[in-house]
Protein backbone atom coordinates (compact mmCIF):
# COMPACT_ATOMS: atom_id res chain seq x y z
CA UNK A 1 0.00 0.00 0.00
CA UNK A 2 0.96 3.50 -0.30
CA UNK A 3 2.63 5.44 2.03
CA UNK A 4 4.24 8.80 2.89
CA UNK A 5 4.84 11.70 0.48
CA UNK A 6 7.98 10.59 -1.64
CA UNK A 7 7.87 13.82 -4.33
CA UNK A 8 6.32 16.99 -3.57
CA UNK A 9 6.17 19.03 -6.59
CA UNK A 10 5.17 22.50 -5.64
CA UNK A 11 3.95 25.47 -8.20
CA UNK A 12 6.84 24.49 -10.75
CA UNK A 13 6.82 26.28 -13.53
CA UNK A 14 9.91 25.97 -16.98
CA UNK A 15 10.46 28.38 -19.30
CA UNK A 16 12.73 28.03 -22.28
CA UNK A 17 14.12 31.10 -24.18
CA UNK A 18 13.25 30.83 -28.02
CA UNK A 19 13.45 32.40 -31.07
CA UNK A 20 10.35 34.23 -30.80
CA UNK A 21 10.73 35.03 -27.30
CA UNK A 22 10.14 33.05 -23.77
CA UNK A 23 8.52 29.58 -24.13
CA UNK A 24 6.85 28.11 -21.30
CA UNK A 25 6.92 24.13 -21.15
CA UNK A 26 5.47 23.95 -17.39
CA UNK A 27 2.47 26.07 -15.67
CA UNK A 28 2.61 26.03 -11.89
CA UNK A 29 2.59 22.28 -11.51
CA UNK A 30 1.73 21.32 -8.25
CA UNK A 31 1.40 17.43 -7.00
CA UNK A 32 2.21 14.87 -4.34
CA UNK A 33 3.57 11.23 -5.27
CA UNK A 34 2.98 8.59 -2.06
CA UNK A 35 6.06 5.75 -2.01
CA UNK A 36 4.44 2.26 -3.93
CA UNK A 37 2.29 4.14 -5.89
CA UNK A 38 2.60 3.75 -9.41
CA UNK A 39 1.71 6.85 -11.49
CA UNK A 40 1.01 7.55 -15.15
CA UNK A 41 1.95 10.70 -16.72
CA UNK A 42 -0.11 11.18 -19.98
CA UNK A 43 -0.87 14.02 -22.62
CA UNK A 44 0.39 14.91 -26.42
CA UNK A 45 2.73 15.71 -27.62
CA UNK A 46 4.06 18.89 -26.46
CA UNK A 47 2.10 18.77 -23.09
CA UNK A 48 5.16 18.70 -21.16
CA UNK A 49 5.23 15.20 -19.78
CA UNK A 50 9.23 14.96 -20.77
CA UNK A 51 10.01 18.27 -19.06
CA UNK A 52 8.38 17.42 -15.70
CA UNK A 53 10.14 13.93 -15.78
CA UNK A 54 13.34 15.87 -16.10
CA UNK A 55 12.44 17.91 -12.94
CA UNK A 56 11.46 14.95 -11.11
CA UNK A 57 14.90 13.72 -11.70
CA UNK A 58 17.01 16.61 -11.79
CA UNK A 59 18.09 16.59 -14.94
CA UNK A 60 17.04 20.16 -15.27
CA UNK A 61 15.89 23.08 -13.24
CA UNK A 62 12.42 24.52 -12.82
CA UNK A 63 12.34 28.71 -13.70
CA UNK A 64 10.49 28.95 -10.90
CA UNK A 65 8.91 26.26 -7.75
CA UNK A 66 10.95 23.32 -6.31
CA UNK A 67 10.67 19.87 -6.24
CA UNK A 68 11.64 17.59 -2.97
CA UNK A 69 12.30 13.98 -3.39
CA UNK A 70 12.93 11.49 -0.61
CA UNK A 71 13.04 14.44 2.06
CA UNK A 72 15.81 16.57 -0.50
CA UNK A 73 15.23 19.65 -2.44
CA UNK A 74 17.12 18.44 -5.58
CA UNK A 75 17.50 21.59 -7.13
CA UNK A 76 19.54 23.04 -4.66
CA UNK A 77 22.05 20.87 -4.26
CA UNK A 78 25.44 21.64 -7.29
CA UNK A 79 25.82 19.27 -9.95
CA UNK A 80 28.06 16.64 -7.78
CA UNK A 81 25.85 16.13 -5.18
CA UNK A 82 23.26 15.64 -7.19
CA UNK A 83 24.64 13.36 -9.25
CA UNK A 84 25.34 11.15 -6.27
CA UNK A 85 21.67 12.28 -5.13
CA UNK A 86 20.28 10.97 -8.18
CA UNK A 87 22.55 7.74 -8.71
CA UNK A 88 20.81 6.55 -5.00
CA UNK A 89 17.06 7.79 -5.60
CA UNK A 90 15.90 7.61 -8.78
CA UNK A 91 16.38 4.94 -11.11
CA UNK A 92 15.98 6.09 -15.11
CA UNK A 93 14.19 4.15 -17.78
CA UNK A 94 14.38 5.53 -21.15
CA UNK A 95 12.38 4.71 -24.26
CA UNK A 96 15.95 3.71 -26.31
CA UNK A 97 17.15 1.79 -23.16
CA UNK A 98 20.70 3.61 -22.81
CA UNK A 99 23.19 0.45 -22.69
CA UNK A 100 26.60 0.95 -23.01
CA UNK A 101 26.95 -1.52 -26.48
CA UNK A 102 30.54 -2.67 -25.72
CA UNK A 103 29.89 -3.55 -21.87
CA UNK A 104 27.57 -7.39 -21.18
CA UNK A 105 24.51 -6.88 -19.51
CA UNK A 106 25.83 -7.94 -16.34
CA UNK A 107 28.45 -5.26 -16.26
CA UNK A 108 26.34 -2.55 -17.36
CA UNK A 109 24.67 -3.34 -13.51
CA UNK A 110 27.58 -3.37 -12.03
CA UNK A 111 28.52 0.00 -13.47
CA UNK A 112 25.86 1.94 -12.35
CA UNK A 113 26.74 -0.06 -8.94
CA UNK A 114 30.07 1.42 -8.93
CA UNK A 115 29.53 5.17 -10.05
CA UNK A 116 27.17 5.72 -6.86
CA UNK A 117 29.16 2.87 -4.19
CA UNK A 118 26.44 2.71 -1.96
CA UNK A 119 26.27 -1.49 -2.47
CA UNK A 120 29.21 -3.33 -0.65
CA UNK A 121 31.61 -4.45 -3.40
CA UNK A 122 31.28 -8.15 -2.16
CA UNK A 123 27.35 -8.00 -2.34
CA UNK A 124 27.17 -6.39 -6.00
CA UNK A 125 27.99 -9.40 -9.00
CA UNK A 126 24.97 -11.33 -6.87
CA UNK A 127 22.81 -8.33 -6.50
CA UNK A 128 23.25 -7.81 -10.02
CA UNK A 129 22.49 -11.34 -11.27
CA UNK A 130 19.78 -11.61 -8.81
CA UNK A 131 18.41 -8.56 -10.38
CA UNK A 132 18.66 -9.69 -13.54
CA UNK A 133 16.63 -13.11 -12.35
CA UNK A 134 13.97 -10.57 -10.60
CA UNK A 135 13.29 -9.51 -14.80
CA UNK A 136 13.79 -12.65 -16.22
CA UNK A 137 17.17 -12.69 -18.36
CA UNK A 138 19.02 -13.83 -16.06
CA UNK A 139 20.44 -16.70 -19.40
CA UNK A 140 21.57 -13.27 -21.42
CA UNK A 141 24.25 -12.03 -18.29
CA UNK A 142 27.28 -11.90 -20.17
CA UNK A 143 25.41 -10.93 -23.78
CA UNK A 144 26.36 -7.97 -25.45
CA UNK A 145 23.12 -5.51 -25.64
CA UNK A 146 22.92 -6.33 -29.36
CA UNK A 147 22.51 -10.23 -29.02
CA UNK A 148 19.12 -9.00 -26.83
CA UNK A 149 15.98 -8.37 -28.24
CA UNK A 150 14.33 -4.79 -27.66
CA UNK A 151 12.18 -6.18 -24.77
CA UNK A 152 15.36 -8.14 -23.33
CA UNK A 153 17.14 -4.68 -23.65
CA UNK A 154 14.39 -2.96 -21.80
CA UNK A 155 14.51 -5.43 -19.05
CA UNK A 156 18.04 -5.20 -18.82
CA UNK A 157 17.74 -0.96 -18.46
CA UNK A 158 15.45 -1.94 -15.67
CA UNK A 159 17.48 -3.91 -13.67
CA UNK A 160 20.06 -1.18 -14.08
CA UNK A 161 17.86 1.52 -13.28
CA UNK A 162 17.37 -0.58 -9.79
CA UNK A 163 20.92 -1.48 -9.07
CA UNK A 164 21.34 0.78 -6.40
CA UNK A 165 17.79 0.27 -4.88
CA UNK A 166 16.35 3.41 -5.20
CA UNK A 167 13.17 4.44 -4.12
CA UNK A 168 11.93 5.78 -7.25
CA UNK A 169 11.80 4.33 -10.86
CA UNK A 170 11.22 7.05 -13.67
CA UNK A 171 10.39 5.30 -17.30
CA UNK A 172 10.02 7.71 -20.01
CA UNK A 173 8.08 6.05 -22.87
CA UNK A 174 9.49 2.77 -21.84
CA UNK A 175 7.59 0.90 -24.49
CA UNK A 176 7.22 2.66 -26.74
CA UNK A 177 9.47 0.82 -29.34
CA UNK A 178 7.80 -2.63 -28.15
CA UNK A 179 5.28 -4.97 -29.35
CA UNK A 180 2.05 -5.00 -27.68
CA UNK A 181 3.10 -8.52 -25.84
CA UNK A 182 6.23 -7.27 -24.46
CA UNK A 183 4.74 -4.06 -23.87
CA UNK A 184 2.19 -5.78 -21.54
CA UNK A 185 5.28 -8.06 -20.05
CA UNK A 186 6.77 -4.53 -18.44
CA UNK A 187 3.70 -3.18 -17.55
CA UNK A 188 3.23 -6.17 -15.06
CA UNK A 189 7.26 -5.49 -14.20
CA UNK A 190 6.41 -2.34 -13.01
CA UNK A 191 3.20 -3.43 -11.37
CA UNK A 192 5.04 -5.99 -9.59
CA UNK A 193 7.62 -3.91 -8.25
CA UNK A 194 5.08 -1.25 -6.59
CA UNK A 195 3.64 -3.69 -5.05
CA UNK A 196 7.60 -4.19 -3.48
CA UNK A 197 7.06 -1.04 -2.22
CA UNK A 198 8.93 1.31 -5.25
CA UNK A 199 7.53 4.57 -6.27
CA UNK A 200 7.06 4.01 -10.13
CA UNK A 201 6.24 6.95 -12.64
CA UNK A 202 5.92 6.35 -16.32
CA UNK A 203 5.21 8.69 -19.33
CA UNK A 204 2.92 6.70 -21.54
CA UNK A 205 0.98 6.49 -24.46
CA UNK A 206 -0.06 2.98 -23.74
CA UNK A 207 -3.34 2.01 -22.98
CA UNK A 208 -3.59 1.96 -19.10
CA UNK A 209 -7.11 1.09 -18.29
CA UNK A 210 -5.74 -2.18 -16.98
CA UNK A 211 -1.80 -1.75 -16.41
CA UNK A 212 -2.30 -1.81 -12.52
CA UNK A 213 -1.71 2.45 -12.40
CA UNK A 214 -2.64 4.07 -9.25
CA UNK A 215 -2.98 7.36 -10.61
CA UNK A 216 -2.81 9.31 -13.73
CA UNK A 217 -2.03 12.66 -14.12
CA UNK A 218 -3.00 14.33 -17.58
CA UNK A 219 -1.33 17.10 -18.66
CA UNK A 220 -2.32 19.78 -21.39
CA UNK A 221 -0.41 22.83 -22.18
CA UNK A 222 1.95 22.64 -19.91
CA UNK A 223 -0.60 22.68 -16.89
CA UNK A 224 -2.30 19.53 -14.97
CA UNK A 225 -5.13 19.40 -16.75
CA UNK A 226 -6.60 16.22 -14.53
CA UNK A 227 -5.79 13.97 -11.94
CA UNK A 228 -7.02 10.91 -11.82
CA UNK A 229 -7.12 7.52 -8.81
CA UNK A 230 -8.41 4.52 -10.09
CA UNK A 231 -9.84 1.80 -8.87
Amino acid sequence: MPGKVLVEVKNVSKKFAVASGDYTALKEISLQILSGQMVAIVGKSGSGKSTLLNMLTGIDYPSDGSVMINGAEIHSLDESRLATWRGANVGIVFQFFQLIPTLSILDNILLAMDFVNVIAKKERKQRALDLLELVGIAGHANKLPAALSGGEQQRAAIARALANDPPMLIADEPTGNLDSHTTRDIQNLFEQLSQKGKTVVVVTHDDISSSGYDRVLTLKDGMLATEEALP
